[in-house]
Parts: C-alpha cells; sequence; structure tokens
C-alpha cells in the first residue's frame, strides 16, 4: 500500500506534507503534488499533515480518485523531487474544497 495526492491538492500545493516524509517521496509540479509509490513507505505521516485533506491510503481513496493512483506514479518519474516546505500559493486558500480541478492540473 502507497498513500496517493489527490484532486483537492490541485491549485492548493500545500508542502507541509513534505516536511514530515523521511523518505522524500513527494515530487512537484506546477500546481499540484504527487507520491511516488516506489518511494512511499507508508509511514503515515503525511496524511494528517495536508491541509487540504488531499492525501489518501491507497485502499481508502474516496472512488472518484482512485485515477490518482496512476497519476501520481506517472507524474512521479518526470517531476523533481521535493524536500522543502515552500510558501502555497496566494490563493490556495480559495480552491480549497473545490471539486473538479483536474482539468486545471498543469503537466
Amino acid at each position: 500500500m502507497t498513500f496517493v495526492v489527490t484532486e483537492n491538492c490541485i491549485k492548493c500545493k500545500f508542502t507541509d506534507c513534505v516536511d514530515v516524509c523521511p523518505v522524500d517521496c513527494f515530487h512537484e509540479g506546477p500546481n499540484f503534488l504527487v507520491i511516488d509509490p516506489d518511494e512511499c513507505i507508508d509511514c503515515t505521516l503525511c496524511e494528517p499533515e495536508c491541509p487540504a485533506e488531499a492525501i489518501f491510503a491507497e485502499d481508502e481513496l474516496p472512488e472518484n480518485q482512485e485515477h490518482f493512483i496512476e497519476l501520481n506514479a506517472e507524474l512521479s518519474k518526470s517531476w523533481p523531487i521535493i524536500t522543502e516546505v515552500k510558501d502555497p500559493p496566494a490563493d490556495a486558500e480559495e480552491w480549497n474544497g473545490k471539486e473538479n480541478k483536474i482539468d486545471l492540473l498543469e503537466k
């Protein structure tokens, strides 16, 4: 099992989760973070740190978010590792909780 970043991270991109990850499995895109499933050790530390509540254990994903398993795996191969907390986008709070943001994902 691994942890998966889901849709609510899009355009929020809070990085609190990165700070607690002991294996540096987070990768950063323009407006989204992903977890490399090959690096994740299932430590559970990141999930409670996410202000957007966008991180789930793979076997606890909401039904409409299951496609993020493949998306995290795919994007983690090409996006750089992020190891330090950064400021979120200025409008992150406005996007937190909005639905149907997948079309806004910048790859």
